[in-house]
């Protein structure tokens, strides 16, 4: 039997992970690199085989329902991840051609259908026949219209990129689609944030230690140049969880919140939707220096667990509860008020398509009515849990209008007592440099593209009066 290189099979088991268990590509990638043992050059290569076949796995479907004469919904699920994988290679990387159809034919043979291989064979060898830019003419010139045909070249689902369109258009900017289709198809470099309060900042660490760069737009943010993220963070020996994987549009919607204004003395904070609590440690550390109490609430009882590990650089200020974020028990009672709340409520997750390439294949246009219904259903549960003169942070990690400006407009409509504050002002304030934040609404929208961080949406929020 031919040998088969275990990175290949760590990349077709990830992409079965994705397929038949809902898993997240960035959760199965590392622990399948850790139940194969691989060394760091596979490791590698089942990184770059397994996010490139599923971030590109709109273009490969199509060119290889153009190869195959055939649907890819009628070609077994097994053999479809053997033949994007093996389009991956030829199509996204530089691996020889015979070595790309050779390995993929043993891989069709060991996890699929084994009278299947000469198909893989056919399928592989017919799409190494063409370039790129002869594959992308080919799909538009067999596209139904102009947007399907920039949807499957960019592997983006063509309701995605009408709403990222959109968007975009929505702040004069519909001419940078392209700019931004092509940073979602880009691994992201890695970004740390180091807490505040920490004995050093971002730029002393920077100055003093190599292999991270502070870059971005995060004043707490470091970029990695390469590694491995828990071994730069502990090369760097400050106390555990005070320096963290974490996007830096992350950092500064947090950020955002917590130097809106002055803290007066006493102030009591609220994490609505914690989990996993990268935003609530951020919140902890600057609620720690600033003499205010934080508390987190996250409904899923597991991803609560994961808030509590996050914030342990600062447990002592932080209660962490368990509740569904309409509910009194989640605020401490119906007369429990708050200072600042920040709902980073569950959303599409279309505005970090870079490090999630799968979510763009699993989320539907149906999905959204419920995702605003619930947005909308916890600011208002928030908002009647606003002290008067406190701030609500909403966030989503969506640019998509439903999600955003939509439910803010619709939230100030049904609550008169509130008010929206310049987050565009305040965030060009708060990051390290001045920010290009287009549009003439109050509200922030960050992108991949122009500020090199998830497209991160932040409004701001007053209530004002008693």
């Amino acid at each position: 039997m031919s040998r088969i290189s275990p990175a290949r099979l760590t990349a077709y088991d990830v992409l079965r992970d994705v397929d038949d268990r809902d898993a997240y590509a960035n959760l199965a990638l590392p622990a399948r690199i850790r139940e194969a043992r691989l060394d760091a050059r596979d490791a590698a290569l089942a990184t770059e085989l397994a996010s490139g076949a599923l971030r590109w796995r709109g273009r490969y479907d199509r060119i290889i329902e153009l190869a195959a004469d055939r649907e890819a919904a009628r070609i077994d699920a097994r053999t479809l991840n053997v033949l994007r994988l093996g389009a991956h290679q030829l199509l996204g990387m530089r691996t020889a051609a015979h070595a790309a159809v050779n390995e993929s034919v043993e891989l069709q043979r060991r996890v699929g259908n084994r009278s299947a291989a000469g198909f893989v064979n056919g399928v592989l060898r017919e799409i190494g026949r063409s370039t790129n830019e002869e594959w992308d003419r080919r799909i538009a010139e067999t596209a139904k219209s102009a947007d399907d045909a920039l949807a499957a070249r960019s592997s983006h689902p063509a309701w995605v990129l009408r709403a990222l369109r959109d968007a975009l258009r929505s702040e004069g900017r519909a001419a940078e689609l392209p700019e931004l289709l092509q940073a979602d198809n880009e691994a992201p470099r890695v970004s740390l944030a180091v807490l505040p309060g920490a004995p050093a900042n971002a730029e002393e660490i920077a100055r003093s230690e190599a292999g991270v760069a502070a870059v971005g737009p995060s004043p707490i943010g470091l970029q990695l140049e390469g590694g491995d993220p828990g071994r730069a963070i502990g090369a760097l020996g400050l106390r555990a969880g005070l320096v963290r994987v974490q996007d830096q549009g992350s950092q500064l919607a947090a950020l955002a919140l917590a130097r809106s204004r002055p803290v007066r003395a006493g102030e009591r904070w609220l994490d609505l939707c914690a989990g996993p609590g990268g935003k609530t440690a951020v919140l902890a550390a600057e609620a720690a220096l600033a003499g205010s109490e934080l508390r987190a609430n996250e409904i899923s009882e597991h991803r609560a667990g994961l808030v509590r590990g996050s914030v342990e650089a600062h447990a002592d200020r932080v209660d962490v509860v368990s509740h569904d974020g309409r509910d009194d028990e989640a605020y401490g009672g119906p007369g429990a008020r708050f200072d600042r709340i920040l709902v980073d409520a569950p959303c599409s997750g279309l505005g970090a398509l870079r490090r999630r390439p799968e979510a763009r294949w699993r989320k539907r246009p149906a999905d959204l009515p419920g995702l605003t219904s619930l947005q909308g259903e916890l600011l208002d549960a928030a908002a009647a849990h606003l002290a008067p003169g406190g701030l609500l942070a909403y966030v989503t990690c969506s640019p998509h209008l439903a999600e955003t400006r939509l439910v803010v407009d619709r939230l100030l409509k049904r609550r008169p007592e509130l008010g929206e504050l310049d987050a565009r002002a305040i965030l060009s304030r708060v990051a390290r440099a001045p920010l290009d934040l287009a549009g003439d609404r109050l509200s922030a929208q960050l992108w991949p593209h122009r500020h090199g961080t998830d497209a991160m949406f932040v409004s701001l929020i007053e209530r004002r009066g008693g």
